[in-house]
């Protein structure tokens, strides 16, 4: 099987969710004998990372495209399209060279698939099925829509409130009229599928969770510092950065003063200059991406999670889950994972619940552990690569099938 993956984001270096993702699916393939291409936008804040982390030389295995776009717009060219009712986000990442580039491909090679990641590629699925017989399959790393809505309750600002619902309203639009023109839809989560479904949505929905290769996920308690806090996740992405913001702004006299005697390590790419004025030497530390995120992962104790907006499945969470950390998580951030709240996660929904969770786990280095095993029964149960390439690889049968 030929199988050709479209991203609105190179996946190299593996920084975050989305090229965690799309590497473990594309080694998921390989593995199960596939030929795979990879057609990738590189969005003009990438273009400063250079390819630093191919451990596994994927890069070798598979035909890899990718091209520079800039997705940036001023303020004027913001407030221009915002009036302009046709307008949406998914604009910024057409480009027609990367389009002429990927007609010139599918005139080449055959595929039997096309699998489209995520909403903001779906701009190129029109020239996509006028030249090319494969079976088109669309991959949402979120309900891009939810997104935008939950960000609009969040929002006490009035100008800021009605500019997320206007673009909820517009990518809600768009979203729902675009589902159906795929051969079949693949989601993370059993709450996006009902979702799709309740939407009246008639392409085949499967359920295909976040795959991690298990056997790379080896936590070293020697190395840990307990107790100690800490953040991963890339601050380019609203949902993250309005969360983290949250939890700063909500316990900095406590992680500064006495309350909580606790080192707090805030980590990942695109971190906004304003958030050094969070820093406290001894007590806050924003460290900004790190060279291994696993590294980083081990060497702390505590992994917070504080998303109050969001969808789809937070892989960062799964991440932490193999590596044995004790997660605290508000609800939303921990949505889609079959957890047992006491067991093998805490669930915070508000500060309250969020001071109760932290003295807890703080004070208690055997509790934290037991969190931490069950959440790594619960990754090897759910989400092996193995397991789930499978599950991928049938669905993707039945598909060329009908």
């Amino acid at each position: 099987m030929k199988v050709l993956i479209i991203t609105h984001r190179a996946p190299f270096p593996q920084n975050g969710g989305y090229p965690i993702v799309v590497c473990n699916t594309i080694r998921g393939l390989i593995n199960s004998g596939h030929q795979v291409s990879l057609f990738s936008l590189n969005i003009s804040k990438q273009a400063n990372h250079q390819i630093s982390e191919d451990p596994d030389g994927l890069l070798s295995c598979i035909r890899y495209q990718k091209f520079d776009i800039d997705t940036s717009l001023s303020p004027f060219q913001l407030a221009v399209k915002i009036f302009n009712r046709e307008w949406q986000q998914t604009e910024r990442f057409y480009h027609t060279g990367f389009e002429r580039l990927l007609i010139a491909e599918l005139k080449q090679e055959q595929f039997d698939i096309i699998q489209f990641e995520g909403l903001y590629v779906t701009p190129y699925l029109a020239a996509v099925k006028k030249y090319s017989k494969a079976k088109v399959i669309y991959r949402p790393h979120n309900i891009e829509h939810q997104v935008w809505e939950r960000l609009a309750t969040q929002k006490q600002d009035p100008v800021k409130k009605w500019y997320l619902n206007l673009m909820a309203h517009r990518i809600k639009k768009y979203e729902l009229r675009q589902l159906n023109n795929f051969n079949a839809i693949a989601v993370f989560t059993n709450q996006d599928q009902e979702t799709l479904l309740q939407y009246g949505i008639t392409a085949p929905i499967e359920v295909l969770p976040v795959g991690l290769d298990i056997a790379r996920y080896q936590p070293d308690f020697s190395k840990t510092e307990f107790p100690s806090l800490f953040f991963l996740g890339s601050l380019g992405w609203l949902p993250n950065r309005e969360g983290i913001q949250w939890f700063l702004n909500t316990f900095y006299h406590d992680l500064t003063g006495e309350e909580l005697r606790v080192r707090f390590y805030v980590a990942g790419n695109d971190i906004p200059e304003q958030f050094d004025d969070y820093e406290v030497m001894g007590k806050i530390y924003i460290q900004g991406e790190v060279d291994d995120a696993l590294d980083f992962v081990n060497s702390k104790a505590i992994m917070i999670v504080p998303l109050l907006s969001s969808g789809g499945m937070r892989v960062k969470i799964v991440e932490g889950m193999a590596m044995q950390k004790c997660i605290i998580s508000t609800s939303l951030g921990a949505e889609g994972i079959p957890y047992e709240n006491g067991v093998n996660i805490l669930i915070a929904n508000n500060r309250e619940e969020f001071l109760r969770a932290i003295k807890r786990c703080i004070t208690d280095e055997e509790f934290c552990k037991n969190i931490g095993m069950n959440a790594r029964k619960l990754a090897e149960a759910h989400y092996d690569l193995k397991v789930v390439a499978k599950r991928a690889d049938e669905f993707y049968h039945q598909i060329i099938a009908e």
